[in-house]
């Protein structure tokens, strides 16, 4: 019997299963190994000792990959690197900042700037005061502990000590009996407060795994389901719209509602368009009556006067006289793509419920993992729904209203009141009022509607503004009526000092005063101090307690506890402007979108276009050219700019850090050093959509759809539209697709037909 040929890494063919391993990095090649077949086992002596070489021959090969893959991380690592660093220094040597930018701001100058001015007197004292602590250092003074400096001065000669001396010691002494006491008693204060809404935090927790425990849900009664399935019983419900300037996602949602799976005849869908461009006007408009002409029931609705923004937009829409036909109302933000049997899953919960005002579904989103700050954001969020909401929503049958994605009983909003103006918090603002009328609320967690989350920094920032700002305006204005309602003393308690005092005020504002202000000042007066579980256990558990309903994101459970204490700044800075009533607190600015959709979103828009281009009205595409090219014309550089107040407090960690170093402190010293560093890299607006994008980032689809010598493209990814013109038939040329209109994408295109799909660099 002829012995077995060990050459199995070769290049002929072999029964063996082939094992592809791919290196990362791409300046590294693809090798290809291959597992020796069954007649390569032998009992022979000779092929077990052949064996042997051959299996170190596999494992050398196995360490070269492992080898190639570590060095091309090194690399990767050192470009990233640099790539930063050249950021960092465009990013400065531009010196675009938040306070000379051009675009309107959310915050009112004056207070503005008074806030940044006071935060940079602690920076200029930090420095001045590490200074003269570094100079006490090499001067022989004992950073170890307080006492150790006391000591120190009771125990020296006094006739040994210089100028210098003599000021130290006069500054100590001015430390332990002026200001140590008021900043350790505002840090003990902040450390109930702390503590309070850590116990808060801790039952919203339990509360979410006994449901899951319990497996308790809401759950409609079986002859709503009856109705709808076999008897055909669809009540009335008007779909509302609203949107403003809001050109990259009005198709979609305008797409996603009219694809809901519910008789024609019983709903009515209201486009609510506040958009004062005449392009976007234009483009909604024409997309509402290509939907009119494929059957939907759809109408088109603008305000000349934008008075009260959404709110004002929503009550415009109540206001016509048919609206009095029906019984529910659905609103979706621009953004927000339901699914089909959305109706289906939520008006059963009204049914023998005359109590139930609300039916609640909960967010999920498109663009959770495109970059750091979305998928910080997702982790918020989701603990948000699944904790915060679901909690409330199974044992008090009340929260805050998100604005959207949920369907009213139109008769709880008009025993409410309506659509009220007078905040920026429209939502939360009705969820109040109904719930004091007695109207009860359902949150779906298993229902999810998909929208899309801020990308960049600036765009979150105004959000979030927003979002902190106006629930003070409303606890103003509200807690009269909270007071006065004809409610239990549980249901008030919950209200005042639950929902409004400790989720809105004390959370942002023991946040920023805590870890911002006072733990770097305490490293300047040692003789305040924050116990090291402060500093570090409450909030590494906090930070486990708020990632778990999000398992994925445990590997930025550090970058998502900094970023936290980060964007307290910018909430503790809305809440001060709405609880005092401050100009900003009253402006609106629409959250930024970038227009991403799901895949069964692209194939419905698809299919819509291929329906568009065989009907009778055709998109008017010599029209849509000029307006691209006379909008890109207009439109100004986008750049990245520098947030004053975030750099000021990362100075200020930093100094602190370098100051908890001369005294060893490491945990403070590590939490200074690196929420510092969060500071400073989120000042530097190195965090979200416009950093580190790349023109050629990730690889999608795009769909063809021809219309006569136009071709346009349906990213998948993006989401975008475009015209690319043709060239002779059955030639290929090199076109370019405007992306975003913004950034250009070269494209090698051969034939394209109707529906063909081409891979590209995006």
């Amino acid at each position: 019997m002829a012995l077995p040929s060990f050459n199995w890494w070769g290049k002929g063919s072999h029964k063996g299963t082939p094992v592809v391993v791919t290196m990362e990095n791409p300046n590294w090649s693809m090798v290809e190994l291959e597992a020796p077949s069954e007649s390569d086992f032998q009992t022979s002596t000779v092929t077990q000792e052949k064996a042997r070489g051959k299996n170190a021959k596999q494992l050398t090969w196995v360490l070269l990959l492992k080898a190639h893959r570590a060095a091309g991380c090194l690399t990767s690592v050192a470009s990233t690197l640099f790539s930063l660093g050249s950021t960092i220094r465009r990013r400065v040597i531009s010196g675009r900042t938040d306070n000379n930018d051009s675009t309107p701001s959310t915050e009112n100058k004056t207070v503005k700037t008074r806030f940044f001015n006071c935060i940079k007197a602690f920076l200029w004292l930090s420095l001045l005061l590490l200074g003269f602590e570094i100079a006490a250092y090499f001067k022989g003074w004992h950073f170890g502990a307080p006492k150790l400096q006391l000591q120190y001065i009771f125990t020296a000669p006094f006739g040994v000590r210089d100028l210098f001396d003599g000021l130290y010691t006069r500054w100590v002494l001015i430390r332990v009996g002026y200001l140590a006491p008021p900043l350790q008693f505002l840090a003990n204060v902040c450390i109930i407060l702390f503590i309070v809404q850590s116990l808060d935090r801790l039952v919203l927790c339990l509360g979410c795994f006994w449901i899951r425990f319990k497996k308790i849900k809401p759950i409609p009664k079986e002859d709503a389901i009856v109705d709808l399935e076999e008897n055909g019983f669809f009540p009335m419900v008007l779909v509302q719209i609203p949107m403003c300037n809001e050109k990259e996602v009005y198709q979609q949602s305008i797409a996603a509602v009219c694809n809901l799976d519910w008789p024609k005849s019983k709903i009515l869908i209201q486009v609510l368009d506040d958009s004062d461009e005449p392009t976007t006007q234009l483009l909604i408009k024409e997309e509402v009556h290509k939907w009119q002409q494929d059957g939907a029931r759809i109408v088109y609705r603008h305000r000349v006067i934008r008075d009260g923004y959404k709110a004002g937009n929503l009550k415009s829409g109540m206001s016509y006289g048919y609206v009095k036909e029906y019984e529910f109302v659905a609103i979706f933000d621009a953004d927000f793509q339901p699914a089909p049997d959305f109706l289906k899953r939520t008006i059963p919960h009204f049914k023998d419920n005359e109590d139930v005002g609300l039916v609640q579904a909960r967010w999920s989103f498109v663009n959770k993992d495109e970059n750091l700050l979305t998928r910080l954001q997702n982790v918020n969020l989701s603990f948000h729904f699944e904790v915060e909401q679901q909690v409330n929503g199974i044992f008090i049958n009340f929260f805050g209203f998100n604005g959207t994605a949920g369907v009213w009983r139109i008769k709880a909003l008009e025993e409410s009141g309506g659509w009220l103006e007078r905040t920026t918090v429209e939502d939360m603002d009705i969820a109040v009022r109904a719930h004091l009328h007695g109207w009860k609320f359902v949150f779906l967690n298993d229902v999810e509607c998909q929208c899309e989350l801020p990308e960049s920094y600036e765009a979150y920032r105004k959000q979030q503004h927003r979002w902190h700002s106006g629930p003070m305006q409303l606890f103003r204005l509200c807690l009269p009526d909270i007071i006065r309602a004809k409610i239990s003393m549980w249901k008030k308690f919950n209200m005042i000092f639950l929902f409004f005092l400790l989720r809105k005020l004390i959370l942002p504002f023991y946040s920023f005063t805590l870890f911002c202000i006072i733990l770097p000042m305490t490293m300047f007066i040692p003789e305040a101090e924050l116990p090291a579980w402060v500093v570090c256990y409450i909030p590494a558990t906090m930070s486990f307690l708020n990632i778990l309903p999000t398992p994925k994101s445990f590997p930025f459970i550090v970058p998502y506890l900094l970023f936290e204490n980060t964007m307290s700044v910018t909430k503790f800075n809305a809440m001060i402007s709405g609880l005092f009533q401050l100009g900003s607190a009253y402006e609106w600015v629409v959250t930024k979108k970038s227009g991403r959709s799901s895949e069964g979103d692209l194939v419905s828009l698809v299919e819509k276009e291929t329906k568009q281009q065989r009907g009778e009205s055709k998109l008017n595409l010599d029209e849509t050219k000029t307006d691209i090219l006379r909008e890109q014309k207009s439109r100004q550089k986008k750049h990245n700019r520098m947030y004053t107040k975030e750099l000021a407090l990362a100075f200020l960690l930093l100094t602190a850090s370098a100051r908890s170093l001369l005294s060893a402190q490491g945990i403070h010293f590590y939490f200074l050093l690196f929420q510092g560093i969060s500071f400073l890299l989120v000042g530097l607006d190195l965090i979200g959509e416009q950093c580190g994008r790349c023109k050629y980032r990730r690889t999608g689809t795009l769909v063809v759809t021809k219309f006569e010598n136009w071709y346009c493209l349906l990213n998948e990814n993006f989401r975008r539209r475009g015209l690319a013109e043709s060239g002779p038939p059955d030639t290929k040329e090199k076109l370019c697709f405007n992306i975003d209109r913004t950034m250009g994408l070269n494209l090698d295109i051969g034939t394209l037909e109707n529906g063909d799909t081409l891979s590209a660099c995006l």
